[in-house]
This record gives structure tokens, C-alpha cells and sequence, in this order.
């Protein structure tokens, strides 16, 4: 065979191989966040996607779709066919499944579970200026001004809303919703002074352990965190039966096809146990989760759904 024809055979394989397969080098996937800017979903995302570009030889990219609690870009995600479009969710995906009366996408049937992330709890936090030290003095304290006081979250919907309204309907206790754009604004208006409380994931409060402008003062797992050991669980600090912690993961339209949920389920898992990205999970108080399947993730999505009915009605929250 001449170099010429040699040549030509070469191009033809190349040409045949791209032709059978998607050109990854030229996708651009995108991971979207239904919150804004400091969100438990944005600051994860943003943790990985550089090195599952890397794994895919792609460009994946993480968008900001903030609205409604997560719907609005959770919604365009469940309508999505490109085959390109990912969400990174977690508990307020199958929360918005009970809370919202009018919810456009089924938050299990219209979704497949690609990848699971990890655990991240949450933490009750108040402002340093209220003077409390433990939980039990702010139940009390909560207590005395009935509907007096207020907490922040990152909007109506959001898990920051339902963990506290949650932990108020298991205290028996009473404050007034102020809604934000993100976590990361309703710890500003704690560290500011000007709510008196926050449901916050450990993301958002981690870099404030030392401040005095804020006061942690409870765990919401059902056991310590291995991040901030020293920190009682609410059931320790005197509300029992209170638990609320937050699965993360990415999901996909139920329409993606098998074979590319596969191959993104293998590409993260392969992802996540890197060292480097283990660390910077570990540094959100992120405990990164096994190689789950796809198949196991996907009864993990249902079971939550399940479960997170009773949550929502001892809240008490409904958003019309």
C-alpha cells in the first residue's frame, strides 16, 4: 500500500469513528444549579466539572438557573433533549414534589438518577448579638416572642426553608419566614444581625466557625458530624425526633438514553474518588458518597420522595 492510499485509510477510519460516536472534544454539557450564587448545588458543582470535562473530553460548564425554590431551573432540566443538559439537585428536588400545588415535572418519573455526590448536613445558627449559647436557650428565647422573631433562608421551597420550619414545628415553636436569593444571603442577614436565625447547609456557615457574629449552635443529622464533632445534633440539644440532612447528586431527563446515563454515571464516580476532589468536598462539609449505580441511586431518589412527604406536612409549609 502507498503512503497515499495508507493515507486515505487513515482519514476513512477517523471519519467512520466519529461519525459512530458522539464527538465528546466538541459537547459542551451543562450542569445546571436551580439556585443562585453560594447554594449548596453551586458550590459542589463547580467542585468536579472541571475534571469530568477532563474524564469526558468535553466541556462541561455549571449554570445558574435560580427561581421558584429550584423549579424553574429543575423544570427546564426535566423538559430538556439534547442529551446535554444535567441538574445537580438535592433534598429540595423531592421536597418541591409535596410543597408545591402546582408543579409542572414529576420530580422522580421525569428523571433519572446519574450520579450520587454525597451527604451534606445542615446546622441552626443564630446571630451573635442574641445571646444565646445552646440550643435549648434559643427555644426559649424563640419561645418568649412567639412569632416575634425572624429567620432567612434561600427562598420559599428551598430546603433552608423547610428545615426550619420543620425544626419550629418539632419545637413548638414560632418565627416569621423572610425568603432570600441563596443560602449564602440568608447567612448574611444572620451575620448582620438583622434575622434572628438560619437553617443553613454546613457549606454556608463553614468559613464563619469562628466568628462572633454568629452562633452554631446544632447539628441536623441524626448523628455528629465528623466536620464539626464538637457541634450536639438538635436531638441531643433538646428536640427530639428531629432530622434533616440533604442527599447531592446529578440527574438527567428520563428521556437521556441508557447507554449516555451509563457512561456519565461511570465518568463521575471515576471523578469523585479522586483526591483532590475529595478534599474540596471535604472542605464543604460534603461526605462524598459511594459508586453508587445508577439503578441504586434511582431507588434512593424514590425512597427520599417518599419520605419527604411527612417532613412537609409536620412543616406545615404549602406554596399555592
Amino acid at each position: 500500500m502507498t503512503y497515499r492510499h495508507l493515507t486515505r485509510a487513515l482519514a476513512a477510519l477517523v471519519l467512520a469513528a466519529a461519525a459512530a460516536s458522539p464527538a465528546f472534544a466538541q459537547r459542551v454539557i451543562r450542569i445546571v444549579v436551580p439556585f443562585g450564587p453560594g447554594a449548596v448545588q453551586d458550590t459542589v458543582a463547580r467542585t468536579f466539572n472541571a475534571e469530568l470535562g477532563q474524564a469526558l473530553g468535553a466541556s462541561v460548564v455549571v449554570e445558574n438557573r435560580p427561581g421558584a425554590g429550584g423549579t424553574v431551573g429543575t423544570s427546564q432540566v426535566a423538559k430538556a433533549t439534547d442529551n446535554n443538559t444535567l441538574v445537580l439537585a438535592a433534598a429540595s428536588h423531592t421536597l418541591a414534589g409535596h410543597l408545591y400545588s402546582k408543579l409542572d415535572y414529576d420530580p422522580v418519573r421525569q428523571f433519572t438518577g446519574v450520579a450520587y455526590i454525597g451527604n451534606s448536613g445542615y446546622v441552626i445558627a443564630a446571630p451573635g448579638n442574641m445571646g444565646v449559647n445552646t440550643l435549648a436557650d434559643y427555644v426559649r428565647e424563640l419561645k418568649a416572642k412567639p412569632g416575634q422573631l425572624n429567620y432567612a433562608s434561600a427562598g420559599n421551597g428551598s430546603a433552608t426553608h423547610l428545615g426550619m420550619a420543620y425544626f419550629l414545628a418539632k419545637a413548638g415553636a414560632q418565627m416569621q419566614h423572610v425568603p432570600m436569593k441563596s443560602t449564602g444571603d440568608a447567612v448574611n442577614e444572620v451575620l448582620a444581625g438583622r434575622v434572628q436565625g438560619v437553617t443553613s447547609s454546613l457549606i454556608g456557615v463553614m468559613g464563619f466557625r469562628q466568628d462572633p457574629r454568629i452562633k452554631i449552635l446544632a447539628y441536623t443529622g441524626t448523628q455528629r458530624s465528623k466536620f464539626l464533632p464538637e457541634l450536639p445534633t438538635v436531638a441531643e440539644a433538646g428536640v427530639p425526633g428531629y432530622k434533616f440532612d440533604s442527599w447531592i447528586g446529578v440527574l438527567a431527563p428520563a428521556t437521556m438514553p441508557k447507554a449516555e446515563v451509563d457512561r456519565l454515571n461511570a465518568a463521575i464516580n471515576k471523578v469523585l474518588q479522586e483526591p483532590s476532589v475529595q478534599q474540596r468536598l471535604a472542605a464543604l462539609g460534603v461526605e462524598a458518597g459511594g459508586n453508587l449505580s445508577v439503578d441504586q441511586f434511582q431507588k434512593l431518589l424514590k425512597d427520599d420522595y417518599d419520605s419527604t412527604g411527612a417532613l412537609v406536612k409536620a412543616s406545615g409549609a404549602r406554596i399555592e
